[in-house]
């Protein structure tokens, strides 16, 4: 059983409204809420990662979360489950790391507990304030695919860690990953229409068919268009790991032709699935295809 056959038994068992997106998106309270847990051994090994890289990765994640409901990244809470044989030092460098991740956020409680391994478990709250809050199911016809920045890096960084290199600017996109807080920052605060946005956490091609399944759109797609670190030709199946590599945490958008910014790659159309046009022939993935090609946390990957 995979990660999103979860989420729906607990969609339907909850019968909440809030589950689905990125962030739940509390109107009442002004504020939009997420939580991500980091495992060792399915996330991150010790001797891939410092803890200064574990801290601030583990908080980057949250806030990509919060960018990619529109809202502006503001508080955190922090629950570290530590096994027997990590010390102070550790614990010191994960939280330098991590406040450094927190740009202007501030990270102010949370929990710390005895484990066999290392369990992460971080709460991000962010503010709708004068911000219009996405929804993958705001995706409509005529709508242009927009993206924030380059794929595949962080998956071709894990390859290298994986083969035992230690040091790369691959190696550094997958254990140092930002955010794109003002590239959300500008588009929620100047778009009045309905959009959808998500962050590409578990690959580009998961975050575009979960847009066309929310929105029951066609996101058409000009491989050619994605922008992606060049030396990536040097990997064999680099075109794979531009569509289905995760933790690149960029953000990819369906918005009106006049709010475009950062790369354009594609169109909503009407139909299903998500199409990817190359220089030589089209190819329509259905939902189902595009999720067995996809990283899967429940299984040890590292």
């Amino acid at each position: 059983m995979k990660e999103k056959e979860f989420i729906n038994i607990i969609k339907n068992t909850l019968h909440s409204k809030y589950i689905g997106d990125d962030c739940a998106y509390l109107k009442d309270l002004g504020i939009v809420v997420t939580q991500d847990s980091l495992v060792e051994g399915i996330h991150f090994r010790r001797d891939f990662a410092t803890p200064y890289q574990l801290g601030y990765k583990s908080v980057m994640v949250n806030i990509s979360d919060i960018c990619a409901s529109g809202a502006e990244p503001l508080y955190l809470t922090v629950s570290l489950s530590l096994p027997p044989d990590i010390g102070a030092e550790f614990v010191k460098q994960f939280y330098e790391g991590a406040k450094k991740a927190c740009k202007n956020a501030e990270i102010v409680g949370g929990d710390i507990t005895g484990a066999e391994k290392i369990y992460i478990s971080i709460t991000a709250i962010g503010s709708v304030r004068n911000r219009r809050i996405s929804s993958r199911a705001n995706a409509k016809t005529g709508y242009k695919i927009i993206l924030s920045g380059n794929h595949g890096s962080s998956a071709a960084g894990l390859s290298q860690l994986i083969n035992g290199e230690k040091q790369s600017k691959f190696i550094n996109a997958h254990l140092m990953p930002d955010a794109r807080i003002d590239f959300s920052k500008k588009l929620a605060e100047n778009i009045i229409e309905d959009y959808a946005m998500m962050d590409t956490s578990d690959g580009l091609m998961d975050a575009l068919a979960a847009i066309s399944k929310e929105s029951n759109v066609l996101m058409s797609i000009d491989f050619d268009k994605i922008p992606f670190d060049k030396d990536l030709k040097s990997f064999d199946n680099y075109q794979d790991l531009i569509l289905y590599g995760g933790e690149d945490y960029e953000l990819v958008a369906a918005v009106p032709e006049k709010y475009v910014q950062g790369f354009v790659i594609g169109e909503v159309k009407s139909g299903t699935g998500v199409e990817i046009n190359y220089t030589d022939k089209q190819v329509l993935y259905s939902s189902e295809e595009i999720e067995n090609k996809l990283f899967n946390h429940f299984k040890e990957n590292l």
